[in-house]
C-alpha cells in the first residue's frame, strides 16, 4: 500500500494511504488511532474523492476537525502530568511544593495504575466515571476523590491547551463526584478555657514560645504554617498589624496558601505585648529570624512537636482535645460575634471564598433580628409596641 506523501499528518491523528485495487484503480484508505486501537477503512476511490475530501471524511470518522484535533503526541496521564509540574503556575511563578508532592501522590496512588499506558486523547467521560467507582471501592473519603478527580481534571486542561493539543475535551467536565457530608460543627476555645490553656503551657524551653503562639493563633487567625514561617519583619509595630508573606508546609518555605492568604491582621495590644516579651527573650532577633523560632537551632519550631504540646497543655488544664486548628476557629467565631463584618473577616482570615467566613455567621449577634421580629409581630395600638394574646 502506498501511503499519500502531501496527506501525512502529526502521529495519533490519522493519515491517509493509497490502497491498489484489483482493476488497476485505487482507493483512499483512512488509519487512526483510539485508546490504543488502530482503525482502517476505506473512504472511496482515488478520482472520485479528491484528497481535501478524502480529509475531510477522516476528519468526520475521527469526530474532530482540522482545527481541534491533538498534535498527535500520544502522551499518559503520567507523562502528562511530569510536564505539567515543571511548568509553571499562573503568573509565572514556580508551583508550590505542596502542589507538586499532592499531584505526585495521586498521580502514583491513584491515576497511573488505573488509566496505565492509555494516552491521554483516549481517555473519556466514562473512563473518568468508572475511575470515580474503583475510588469509591477503594474507600476513599469524598473529599478525597474530589482532590483526585481536581488534579485529573487540572492534567487535562493543561493538556488541551492549544499550543499543547494532547487531548481535545476536558472528559471530567460534568463528571458526577460524591458529595461532601455538612461540614462538622466548628470547634473553639471560650476565653476563659484559652486563658487556661496559655496558663499550662507545658514547661521546658519552649513554654513562653508556646504561650504566646497560643495567644497569637487564637487573636489572628493565622494558621500554624503561618505563624512557623513568620519573621520579625513582619511585626509591623508603628502599623499595628502582622503581615503574613509566607507559610511553612512540609518542611518547605513557600507563599501563602492563595492569593488572599496574603494579608495584614491586625495586632491587638496583647499581642503586640506577647510578641515583645518573646522578643526580648530571644536569641534571634534578626529582621529575617523567626518570631516562634527553634531555642536552639533558630530554624522553624516543628509542627508536629507543637501538636504534641498543645494536647499534653489541653490535658494538663483538664480542658477538651482540640487541633491546633481550632485556635484559628477561635478567633473567627470570636470576631463574629463581636460584630465584625463578615467580609472584613474574610480578608483578615485569608479566605480565598467568602463562603467558608460565612461558616462564622451563626455567631454573629442577632439582637438587631430579633427587634426587627417584634416589629414586625407588634400591635399597632400596643402600648409596649409588642403582640398582645389573642382572646380566647
Amino acid at each position: 500500500m502506498q501511503r499519500q506523501g502531501n496527506s501525512r499528518r502529526s502521529y495519533g491523528t490519522g493519515s491517509l494511504e493509497k490502497r491498489g485495487n484489483a482493476d488497476g484503480t485505487q482507493s483512499w484508505v483512512a488509519v487512526w488511532w483510539e485508546r490504543d486501537k488502530r482503525h482502517k477503512r476505506t473512504l472511496g476511490r482515488v478520482g472520485e474523492l479528491t484528497e481535501k475530501q478524502a480529509n475531510q471524511k477522516l476528519a468526520e470518522l475521527r469526530g474532530t476537525t482540522e482545527e481541534t484535533q491533538a498534535t498527535g503526541e500520544r502522551l499518559t496521564v503520567a507523562e502528562v502530568a511530569a510536564r505539567y509540574l515543571l511548568a509553571p503556575a499562573r503568573g509565572g511563578k514556580p508551583r508550590k511544593p505542596s502542589t507538586v508532592q499532592n499531584v505526585e501522590s495521586e498521580v502514583r496512588t491513584h491515576l497511573e495504575p488505573f488509566f496505565g499506558n492509555r494516552p491521554v486523547s483516549g481517555i473519556d467521560a466514562d473512563d473518568v466515571a468508572d475511575l470515580v467507582a474503583a475510588l469509591v471501592a477503594k474507600g476513599l473519603s469524598p473529599k478525597s476523590i474530589r482532590n483526585v478527580i481536581g488534579t485529573l481534571s487540572a492534567l487535562f486542561n493543561y493538556a488541551r491547551a492549544p499550543r499543547r493539543r494532547w487531548a481535545t475535551v476536558n472528559p471530567c467536565d460534568g463528571a458526577e463526584l460524591p458529595a461532601l457530608p455538612e461540614a462538622d460543627e466548628i470547634r473553639f476555645l471560650t476565653q476563659p478555657e484559652l486563658r487556661k490553656l496559655i496558663r499550662h503551657a507545658r514547661k521546658g524551653m519552649y513554654q513562653e514560645i508556646d504561650r504566646a503562639l497560643y495567644l497569637v493563633a487564637a487573636m489572628t487567625g493565622l494558621r500554624l504554617g503561618e505563624l512557623i514561617a513568620l519573621r520579625w519583619q513582619d511585626v509591623d509595630w508603628t502599623a499595628g498589624v502582622i503581615r503574613v508573606r509566607r507559610n511553612y508546609v512540609r518542611g518547605k518555605y513557600g507563599t501563602p496558601k492563595s492569593r488572599r492568604s496574603s494579608r495584614a491582621v491586625p495586632m491587638a495590644d496583647e499581642v503586640g505585648g506577647a510578641l515583645d516579651l518573646l522578643f526580648r527573650a530571644s536569641a534571634y532577633q534578626g529582621d529575617g529570624d523567626h518570631v516562634f523560632a527553634h531555642p536552639v537551632t533558630g530554624g522553624p519550631v516543628s509542627k508536629a512537636n507543637v501538636t504534641r504540646r498543645l494536647h499534653k497543655a489541653l490535658k494538663d488544664a483538664e480542658l477538651p482535645d482540640h487541633v491546633f486548628h481550632d485556635l484559628r476557629h477561635t478567633f473567627g467565631t470570636t470576631m463574629a460575634a463581636a460584630g465584625v463584618p463578615l467580609r472584613t473577616l474574610q480578608e483578615w482570615m485569608g479566605h480565598r471564598h467568602i463562603s467558608t467566613t460565612e461558616r462564622y455567621a451563626d455567631y454573629q449577634p442577632r439582637e438587631e433580628e430579633g427587634k426587627w421580629i417584634t416589629a414586625a409581630f407588634a400591635e399597632p395600638d400596643s402600648p409596649a409596641g409588642t403582640l398582645q394574646p389573642v382572646a380566647s
